[in-house]
């Protein structure tokens, strides 16, 4: 079974920048895409960045030009980069990676805080 490993949240003044990584910690040998969403206690579950595996990169609007997200599909590695952060990123973060044939997997969750 596949198992994904975030890593690289934190606490981070607003203005700040974090990187937070997803691994699969399994084979997964073909990948229809990876993605980030996050969740702040009383929201519901956003889309903040995909990536497919042609190399399209898609963004929530609420992130656009502050976050970049890179991936490697072959690896089922992927990365987000977080720049310009404000109190209003903080959330957990969670990695999805869908494989082909379609079956979605969902990290554990990473908290970022940002502060002012």
């Amino acid at each position: 079974q596949v198992q994904l490993m975030e890593s690289g949240g934190g606490l981070v003044q607003a203005g700040g920048s974090l990187r937070l990584s997803c691994a699969a910690s399994g084979r997964v040998f073909s990948i229809n895409g990876m993605a980030w969403y996050r969740q702040a206690p009383g929201k519901q579950r956003e889309l903040v960045a995909s990536i497919s595996n042609g190399g399209t990169t898609t963004y929530g609007d609420a992130v656009k030009g502050r976050f970049t997200i890179s991936g490697d599909n072959a690896k089922s590695t992927m990365y987000l980069q977080m720049n310009s952060l404000k109190p209003e990123d903080t959330a957990v973060y969670y990695c999805y990676i869908e494989s082909d044939p379609v079956y979605g997997y969902w990290g554990q969750g990473t908290q970022v805080t940002v502060t002012s």
